[in-house]
């Protein structure tokens, strides 16, 4: 079996690959070919799964290049984790809004426009070509904004690409185990829009157990979810938010602590990856060590800020831990290379599924996962608050969409304009005026 990273040059390929390490089933990924424009950092992250599998017994086989159509050919799976602009794309993403009082997260409001505007024209270029070198590969879309990109991509490759999130499953973890069940049997009635979704329900033994969790405030207040939102705002949603509903929920206390400290997380994590591929490549013999050390800092301090507001205290080691996206995907590779069947949450079209949405809108819902895809399984309604959450960053996911299909100035402006974070027309006007004005690519859209 052969994977394709594209992106491959990328900070979190090696969870990736150690991942892959782990897997000892039949049928594994014996070939991992790694896809970057920047040779630099393909030599990096080569020499870190090189010193990872030192000791490991048939190690899938890792090739580089930076030739598109040559990382496709014979794929059996693409792993699409691109950055467009890289991080300093990200950087101007969130300063321009917090320059102009709005918050800036990466995938979140602005940021997230601005970041699906550069990035959904390339990713739309990649699937063309899967579509023509690799037309039978399963596309497994981790590039952020993910729903959106994953939306952008389906009109070439169908139901053949598939987003992919840790947030979710890593929510149902930590409230299963709150509750001392075990994650792998509990079904989470969970459903939204990538980076804005709830968890309604936790079956396990047949029983909904989330009325007990949210009962209990001890239970609450043992991991991260319950601590961000506190108790008796999840009381009162009778859900649990994935953690990125607080920039929502939060949105003012939020800015304030972002605006306080001296930098953005995009920029802290231009500063740290930039140091850490220049010291790989000065000193290549401790390419995995350097990596480690990187990844213990990065993810101590993600959404560090949040944590802070919500006096949340430090993230919780059993997360850092645990595995994230990389066992999503290792999980839904297996399921679909081995007929293996698999309920994970994915993004997907909705196919009736959630009544306020089209059927060929993307959201994020469990799934059943064997040989013939992912297929959305039935979920509670949305709330008329959730709902209405849901619907406006749709129609704000399929502005953007439309903006960088056409370079329509006047779309781009109605999806910053009607982003629930955005709230004024005249500062949508300045957002987009300049993320057109520093974004490389953004031309098209100048007043």
């Amino acid at each position: 079996m052969r994977l394709t990273i594209l992106g491959g040059g990328g900070f979190r390929v090696p969870l990736v690959y150690r991942a892959l390490l782990g897997d000892r089933g039949s049928g594994r990924i014996t070939n991992v070919v790694l896809y970057d424009t920047d040779t630099s950092r393909l030599s990096a992250i080569t020499a870190v799964l090189r010193q990872q599998a030192a000791d490991a017994v048939d190690a899938p086989v890792v090739t580089a290049t930076t030739d598109l159509d040559e990382a496709l050919r014979g794929a059996d799976f693409v792993f699409s984790a691109i950055r467009v602009g890289g991080l300093a794309g990200r950087t101007v993403d969130e300063r321009v809004a917090l320059d102009l009082g709005v918050l800036g997260q990466e995938t979140v409001g602005a940021g997230g426009i601005a970041y699906g505007l550069r990035t959904l024209p390339v990713a739309v270029q990649v699937a063309q070509r899967i579509a023509a070198v690799a037309p039978e590969a399963w596309v497994i879309n981790f590039t952020n904004p993910a729903g959106m990109v994953t939306e952008a991509m389906i009109p070439y490759l169908g139901d053949r690409v598939i987003g992919i999130c840790d947030s979710p499953s890593g929510l149902g973890r930590r409230a299963a185990l709150a509750l001392g069940v075990d994650p792998a049997t509990a079904f989470y009635d969970y459903a939204g829009l990538n980076h804005l979704g709830w968890l309604r329900g936790l079956r396990s033994g047949g029983v909904d157990r989330l009325p007990e969790l949210l009962e209990s405030t001890s239970a609450l207040a043992s991991f991260e979810e319950g601590r961000l939102f506190g108790v008796e705002w999840l009381r009162s949603l009778g859900s649990i938010p994935n953690e990125y509903l607080h920039y929502y929920y939060f949105a003012r206390e939020t800015l304030a602590a972002v605006q306080a400290v001296p930098q953005t997380r995009g920029t802290f994590l231009l500063e740290q990856q930039s140091a850490f591929y220049a010291k790989t490549g000065q000193q290549p013999e401790q390419a995995l060590e350097l990596w480690q050390q990187t990844r213990a800092e990065r993810e101590s301090t993600y959404m560090v800020e949040s944590r802070a507001v919500a006096d949340a205290g430090e993230r919780d080691e059993r997360d850092m831990a645990a595995g994230g996206y990389e066992q999503v995907a290792l999980s839904l590779m297996r399921a679909i290379a081995h007929n293996e069947r698999a309920s994970l949450i994915l993004n997907v079209r909705n196919r009736g599924v959630l009544h306020q949405l089209d059927d060929d809108a993307v959201i994020e819902i469990p799934c059943t996962v064997d040989a013939n895809g992912a297929v959305p399984r039935t979920v509670s309604q949305l709330t008329d608050h959730q709902a209405g959450l849901v619907c406006s960053v749709k129609a704000v996911e399929r502005a953007t969409i439309e903006a960088a299909a056409t370079g329509s100035r006047s779309t781009a402006l109605r999806a910053f304009a009607w982003h629930p974070l955005v709230d004024s027309v005249t500062v949508a006007h300045r957002l987009l005026d300049t993320y057109a004005t520093e974004l490389s690519g953004l031309g098209q859209f100048r007043h």
